[in-house]
């Protein structure tokens, strides 16, 4: 390690409060010779060291920390240590069955994640810097959860995010070791699913909303319910279990319809919860004109917006689902709604749901504001880590 970072004077406040990240403007030089992905001290404007991380002059993102220690050695026991912490942390916070092993910066494992399913690792390298250690990584983390005696049959891949470009690397999914079958069974909350690691969305399945989909069962027995961005049927089928008499789950997607239909059959829900292919903002006007009602509706939509410059469309996006579903929930019924975008923070998604509310006046009690599984850590001063805000209201007309 050769070369030093040093920042601009009243850089850095996000390092300072407990973050990881370093901007490529907040840095006043860098001296010493580098590669791309190569280990760099951070010393503030002063001299002061600030720890240790990985460089790359592709990204706007310039360093990720590793460690706010500079003496910090980053060899094999230093991710023993840090993967052992992140498999110790879950033991103790969640149903490891199938849960977030590794949740990036929030691990502090910069740019990597580990979701495992049953016995099956998913490895997702957003980084540069961690890349290189991706292949030792896995290895660790297999010999750690034999540990406990839990033996991983095979890892998979799935490096293929966008946000990659940026860090100028290509996009990469594939078997890390022997090939096996890449439709795996898991068990989450009494429900079983198929999850598709090699074409799913993101890792094969969003484990971020386990105890969200949890809260919704007991709201769901003898019910009449509509969910909404059903994707896979993961809160469909919850609502099923928990003893709804009847589900309509709705996907604009023809693939993740098809997987949701054999996620019911696979459950014994087929005469229960059914599936329709349509675009959730052409179907709730339709339901709404033939006077359809529901005793709960579920709002679990994709990331309308995914940086700061798109807020003010996504604001529109969230509005309008929410005051269709509104009126679409019997006086007295319930509604479940989402949002999984960062840049849609808390502040805003609760305004804009008021704002939707009395629109259509209705007056809404809330139940329960939740957000992401403990096994998504929010890191404070990561603000990035934070990003999934979901609340459970009872819909009540105006009286």
């Amino acid at each position: 390690m050769s070369a030093v970072v040093t920042l601009k004077k009243g850089e850095g406040r996000m390092v300072k409060s407990g973050g990881m990240w370093i901007f490529d403007n907040e840095i006043e030089s860098v001296m010493g010779t580098f590669e791309n992905g190569d280990l760099v001290l951070v010393h503030d404007f002063d001299g002061y060291p600030m720890g240790i991380g990985f460089i790359n002059r592709n990204s706007k993102i310039r360093v990720r920390l590793f460690s706010r220690k500079e003496d910090t050695v980053i060899d094999e026991a230093f991710f023993r240590t840090r993967l052992q912490q992140a498999w110790e942390y879950r033991k103790k916070t969640v149903d490891t069955s199938s849960c977030r092993v590794v949740f990036g910066e929030a691990d502090f494992l910069p740019g990597l994640v580990i979701d495992k399913f049953s016995d099956v690792l998913v490895v997702q390298s957003l980084a540069l810097g961690i890349d290189r250690y991706k292949e030792l990584i896995v290895k660790l983390l297999k010999e750690i959860l034999a540990e406990d005696g839990i033996t991983i049959r095979g890892v998979y891949e799935r490096s293929d995010a966008k946000v990659r470009k940026q860090e100028g690397m290509e996009l990469k999914k594939g078997f890390i070791g022997e090939a096996f079958d890449t439709n795996v069974e898991i068990v989450e909350n009494g429900v079983h699913y198929i999850v598709d690691v090699k074409d799913g969305q993101k890792t094969g399945f969003f484990l971020d909303q386990k105890y969200n989909r949890l809260a919704i069962q007991k709201l769901c027995e003898d019910a009449r319910v509509l969910d909404c961005f059903t994707h896979t049927g993961s809160f469909a089928l919850n609502a099923g279990i928990a003893g709804a008499k009847e589900v309509t789950g709705v996907d604009a997607s023809e693939l993740a319809v098809h997987q949701a239909e054999e996620n019911a059959a696979l459950n014994g829900l087929s005469g229960t919860v059914k599936f329709l292919c349509k675009d959730v903002f052409e179907l709730l006007p339709e339901l709404e004109e033939a006077g359809e009602k529901y005793d709960v509706v579920i709002l679990d939509p994709p990331a309308f917006t995914k940086s700061r410059n798109s807020v003010k469309n996504a604001i529109k996006g969230y509005r309008e689902i929410n005051l269709r579903a509104m009126k679409l929930v019997k006086n007295g019924g319930f509604l479940a709604t989402c949002s999984c975008s960062h840049f849609m923070t808390y502040e805003l998604f609760t305004k804009t749901i008021g704002q939707a509310a009395h629109s259509v006046h209705k007056r809404l009690r809330q139940v329960e504001f939740r957000t992401q599984a403990p096994d998504h850590p929010i890191l404070w001063a990561a603000d990035e880590s934070y990003y999934l805000k979901f609340y459970v209201f009872q819909v009540v007309d105006e009286m």
